[in-house]
């Protein structure tokens, strides 16, 4: 089958960068997926994007789709042929529908019933006829926000300037919004002109020639090497941050790296400041020493090539001395401010009109938090309280009205200019963390028990009032706050389960009269969150879904013993013996369901051997397992119930539990029912699934 070359370049206005990458990536896979359900060979694909374009090219494209063949199933034998073995109405109609004589029908059975089947082969169609199709998927891709321009009903990330759609040499036709498809592309806004593709493997080459590197892996690399560069021939280290140079590269077609220089004295400046004022609103790298000390430089890329760069440089230093006067100026208007005249204005600011203000909000913190401590055994709270008072005051600061994400590490130095202990000035920079997926959780206790309280007051008054998060949509991060809860509980090992976090952050703000909801409903409604984000957390470190399902119960108790029982149960499964350990086990907590409402057990009634012998190793293991899950050790708790595994077979070969006399059977119930509440305090045993 011979082949061709496809390109598909969508031209549009400058998108934000963020959008970029995954604009492309959705193309690829759209289009992969479309080639896949419409039998089209190809040999590989590349995606291409800047600011201005979202660009596939696929090498070896078939022309023609292959041919299939397709079974359709129609009615069951018994309607399809009549008494005399011929067909019937239902079964030619059927045959007519596909397109087929009744000679083309056959029988085939499916779930143990046979019914009538056809064979339909379908001729692939010419490739070049198919592609107008791709109009569609350009046209459904997903953009954070969209709008509409002219009198067009499609919404889109930005007006569509132009479209290229070459199959070969030849141009597919198609348009959207009275844009067609042609060969002609666009270069540089500024450097370039239009530009005609002639065949798909002429357009990386095409747009280099009119200033565009369309491959956003060879522009980043660009970047990348241009910064080195300046590194070297200055000596100095600039510590690339990923993040922004995936949106410098996104921002720009044809990069150019320069350097610059802001005035020493705005060193004075945290660097934090500085560092956040030119990533954040300039785009700009920062420059540091070997030591890493911050310099009084920074780079930037420029979209465009090396003329006139001097004028560039003088623009942005201009624009960046700005910026940095303005936060040099309120950063020493914030030092005027009196960490007491900061609380008071916390009163004046609404927390959520339900909840009342920010200075309430601190203040069930504060109660929160000595709540916790308590719960932890730890002594000296006066750490803890002067934290979760302080942890908020530097939201009324300018310096973090202006830089938000700011917030705690302004409060950090701000406390510790104004003579606050170190441990407290650190507790309001950590009680943010960890603020995000695989971000560090604080690395004190005061800020870790600040943390939870705060996170804990978040989640359970918006539980409260109703600010339950559905689907996609959680505009107060909830999520994220409960699965930093479990983080931190996890990596500092902290004696707590989650209902008893819960019950404590419950009761306070119930006294506080902040729940609009029953507090059953609310409690209840919390506990299956968190339930989600511990099944979550055992996910992401490999658990087996159904180990998942054992060790998650009705409870949640202590985080860290669920965590290790999840391990250990996962290395079980390698062990010659677990599958017949969980067989064992299972058994008794199978038939126990059937006790219903019993709980009396009478050792009078044992009538053989085997029913003293399991109740006495009842006995014995429901206290070692106990005391092992108390400990924490779930490795001796489960060796606890492996080693019953003999006794539990020799029961069961020996006892009938369904006896013919109603109260021995009863009793021998109660007895299964009191050994499956030991096993089920280890896990579900029953949930686990073999091969």
């Amino acid at each position: 089958m011979s082949k061709k070359d496809f390109l598909l370049e969508i031209g549009l206005e400058e998108m934000p960068a963020r959008f970029v990458t995954d604009a492309m990536e959705q193309l690829k896979n759209k289009v992969e997926s479309w080639l896949k359900n419409g039998n089209i060979a190809y040999d590989t694909i590349d995606t291409y994007s800047t600011p201005r374009r979202l660009a596939i090219s696929i090498t070896g494209l078939a022309e023609k789709q292959e041919d299939t063949v397709e079974e359709a199933r129609g009615p069951a034998k018994k309607i399809a042929v009549d008494e005399e073995g011929n067909w019937t109405k239902a079964a030619l109609g059927f045959a007519r529908g596909q397109g087929l004589n009744a000679e083309d029908l056959f029988f085939k059975e499916l779930n143990g019933q046979e019914y009538v089947f056809a064979k339909k082969h379908i001729i692939g169609q010419e490739t070049k006829a198919v592609l107008p199709e791709i109009e569609e998927i350009i046209k459904n891709l997903h953009f954070p926000k969209n709008m509409r321009w002219n009198q067009y009903d499609l919404r889109y990330v930005r007006p569509i300037q132009w479209l290229v759609a070459l199959y070969g040499s030849e141009v597919i036709p198609f348009e959207i919004t009275n844009v067609q498809t042609s060969r002609i592309s666009y270069g540089h806004r500024f450097l370039g002109s239009e530009t005609a593709i002639e065949e798909p493997k002429d357009y990386v080459q095409a747009l280099l020639a009119e200033h565009v590197i369309v491959s956003p892996t060879e522009r980043k690399e660009a970047i990348r090497n241009q910064i080195k560069q300046i590194e070297e021939q200055n000596g100095w280290i600039v510590p690339i941050d990923e993040d922004l140079l995936e949106e410098v590269n996104n921002l720009v077609e044809y990069p150019t790296a320069l350097h610059g220089s802001f005035d020493e004295s705005f060193l004075e400046v945290p660097e934090e400041v500085l560092i956040t004022s030119m990533r954040e609103h300039q785009r700009y790298f920062p420059v540091q020493t070997v030591e890493g000390k911050l310099l009084p430089h920074f780079i930037t890329v420029r979209n465009g090539n090396h003329e006139f760069l001097e004028n560039v440089v003088k623009g942005n230093e201009k624009v960046l001395r700005a910026r940095l006067s303005d936060a040099q100026f309120f950063y020493r208007e914030d030092q005027k401010l009196k960490i007491d005249d900061a609380l008071q204005r916390l009163e004046t600011i609404v927390y959520h009109e339900e909840l009342g203000s920010l200075g309430e909000k601190v203040r069930r913190v504060q109660t929160v938090s000595n709540q916790l401590a308590k719960k932890l055994g730890i002594n000296e709270k006066s750490n803890i309280n002067r934290a979760a008072e302080l942890c908020k005051f530097d939201l009324v600061t300018q310096m973090v009205y202006e830089f938000p994400e700011l917030q705690g590490r302004m409060g950090e130095e701000y406390a510790l200019k104004a003579g606050e202990k170190p441990e407290v000035a650190l507790a309001i920079k950590e009680h943010y963390m960890p603020r995000f997926a695989n971000d560090q959780s604080p690395s004190t206790v005061t800020g870790t028990v600040v943390s939870i309280a705060d996170k804990l007051d978040t989640i359970i008054t918006c539980f409260g009032i109703g600010l339950i998060p559905s689907g996609s949509q959680d505009p107060y991060a909830l999520r994220r706050q409960a699965a930093g809860i479990i983080q931190m509980i996890l990596d500092n090992n902290l004696s707590l389960s989650v209902e008893e976090v819960l019950d404590i952050g419950l009761q306070i703000i119930d006294d506080n009269q902040l729940l609009k909801r029953s507090r059953e409903e609310v409690r209840k409604d919390l506990l299956e969150f968190f339930k989600l984000r511990v099944k979550n957390t055992l996910q992401e470190r490999g658990v087996r879904y159904d180990i998942v399902d054992a060790v998650l119960q009705d409870s949640i108790g202590n985080v860290d013993t669920i965590v290790k029982k999840a391990q250990l149960l996962m290395e079980q499964l390698e062990a010659p013996s677990f599958k017949e350990t969980v067989e064992a086990l299972s058994r008794v907590t199978n038939i126990s369901s059937k006790a219903n409402g019993l709980t009396e057990l009478s050792e009078s009634l044992f009538e053989q051997d085997e029913e003293k012998t399991l109740y006495n190793v009842y006995l014995e293991t429901d206290q070692k397992v106990k005391q092992a899950l108390e400990n924490g050790d779930v490795k001796e708790a489960y060796l606890a119930l492996a080693n019953i595994q003999e006794t539990i077979n020799l029961y069961f070969d020996n006892i009938m539990v369904m006896a013919e006399d109603e109260t021995v059977k009863q009793n021998r119930l109660v007895q299964m029912k009191l050994l499956a509440h030991t096993i089920q305090s280890f896990a579900n045993f029953n949930s686990i699934v073999f091969a």
